[in-house]
């Protein structure tokens, strides 16, 4: 309640509402995030079947972190059933010291789709589209459409299966920011 409290507060004084929440047992904050209308909720391990429903009424996008799970040694988040109820899904590290010390998105890439059983096209909205919806960016990055930031990365890959085969070794070929190679 008294996270709502304040996240009214900063939405009041036009902040958007954003949420780490449901980590290790259901607290509510799933469900917060969606009545909210929140823009993001990250870590949702615990999320319940009420809290999936309310974060796909709430349009929030639901900010997954695979990779805290696989350090943790904790369940991963049900992406599949967020999928299924419409809520778009994004993928992050949650680099911090305490709970994920990487900051290697190829291995949440590959940790979302083994463990998470999304597909690779999912994969790639997920770090792409979706996380930049979750920082409210979708308008400016994210994809690559006319009038859109040219950010890109060109894969040492034969095929997108490939990015998720491979784990443990960087596949980046060619990082384009902002249209230049970096």
């Amino acid at each position: 309640q008294e996270s709502v409290r304040i996240l009214q507060a900063g939405q009041a004084c036009g902040l958007p509402a954003k949420i780490h929440t449901d980590e290790i047992d259901p607290i509510g904050g799933t469900e917060a995030a969606g009545a909210l209308r929140a823009v993001s909720a990250e870590h949702l391990i615990a999320a319940t079947d009420r809290g999936i429903q309310a974060l796909a009424e709430g349009g929030t996008v639901a900010v997954l972190l695979p990779a805290t799970s696989f350090y943790l040694n904790k369940p991963y988040a049900r992406a599949r059933d967020m999928i299924a109820a419409g809520v778009p899904v994004a993928a992050a590290t949650d680099y911090n010291p305490g709970s994920c010390p990487s900051l290697n998105l190829q291995l949440v890439m590959n940790l979302a789709c083994w463990n998470y059983r999304m597909r690779p096209e999912e994969v790639l909205t997920a770090v792409t589209l979706n996380a930049a919806a979750a920082i409210s960016r979708a308008d400016r990055i994210g994809s690559l459409e006319v009038g859109k930031q040219a950010d890109l990365v060109i894969w040492n890959a034969p095929n997108l299966d490939y990015i998720f085969y491979r784990f443990g070794e960087n596949l980046v070929k060619t990082v384009i920011k902002k249209g230049r190679i970096v």
